[in-house]
């Protein structure tokens, strides 16, 4: 079954201008990234869905692969879908271009969560939180059926503890996913839904228009940064030089 790994890259961020050409320890975050994911053992093959020359230019410079896309593509999903469109996979896995600090551990246990549920078309990432983010919105919260199967997303506190026994667990959503091929078309069809346009989370949009999502806690360790703000690319730079010193 094969099995492909797709970065979208958007070079034209709202809050850091050429966010996948920011320099990290010497190489551009689009680098850290496709680099990681060659590491993941389920991936036949890594492809950064670029959307402007200077991407696809830097992608060259490291002997990485890559395929243009429509720049007018209003998600990174759709940039994946198109890559999808074109390539004979099975499975296609959404890989963040602005996670220079994922774990390719993930991106295993993202594929083996698919393949272990040929009922449902995508899977994604949880892993658990403590107390401290709780309240902030920026984390995006999941909560799960006994199967595993996600019930909800949300920026708020969820499950809200009002009877706290100890089985109270909060899941921070990673953004990664899984998809089936025909599934990841499918979802890239459908209009935005009503949840999803108030949460600002586009995988709501899968749950409204009742599409199964596998869930999977993530074994992996180490700390994941985001990269959106100048204060994230900070954040990250300073975890990798302290890597570097172990």
């Amino acid at each position: 079954m094969k099995t492909i790994g797709v970065i979208p890259a958007r070079y034209k961020s709202t809050r850091l201008e050429g966010k996948p050409l920011v320099d990290i320890q010497g190489k551009p975050m689009i680098q850290h990234v496709y680099e990681a994911a060659q590491k993941a053992r389920t991936l036949d093959r890594v492809i950064v869905a670029a959307d402007d020359e200077r991407v696809s230019q830097a992608v060259q410079r490291f002997g990485g692969a890559f395929m243009m896309t429509n720049s007018g593509h209003p998600s990174g999903t759709d940039r994946v879908a198109e890559v999808a469109a074109a390539f004979d996979a099975a499975i296609i896995v959404n890989v963040q271009g602005d996670e220079p600090l994922m774990d390719p551990g993930m991106i295993d246990e993202c594929v083996a969560a698919l393949q272990d549920n040929a009922e449902v078309g995508m899977s994604t990432v949880i892993k658990n939180i403590g107390e401290a983010d709780y309240q902030n919105p920026a984390v995006v919260k999941a909560v799960r059926d006994i199967r595993g199967r996600a019930l909800y997303f949300s920026r708020s506190l969820i499950p809200f503890p009002r009877h706290r026994t100890k089985d109270f667990e909060v899941f921070e959503h990673i953004g990664l996913y899984a998809y089936t091929r025909d599934c990841l078309i499918r979802f890239s069809q459908l209009a935005p839904t009503p949840l999803e346009i108030i949460e600002g989370l586009e995988q709501l949009r899968a749950l409204e228009n009742g599409i199964a999502i596998q869930t999977v806690e993530t074994r992996c360790q180490g700390e994941l940064v985001s990269v959106d703000t100048p204060e994230d690319l900070r954040r990250v730079r300073e975890i990798l030089a302290q890597r570097a010193l172990l």
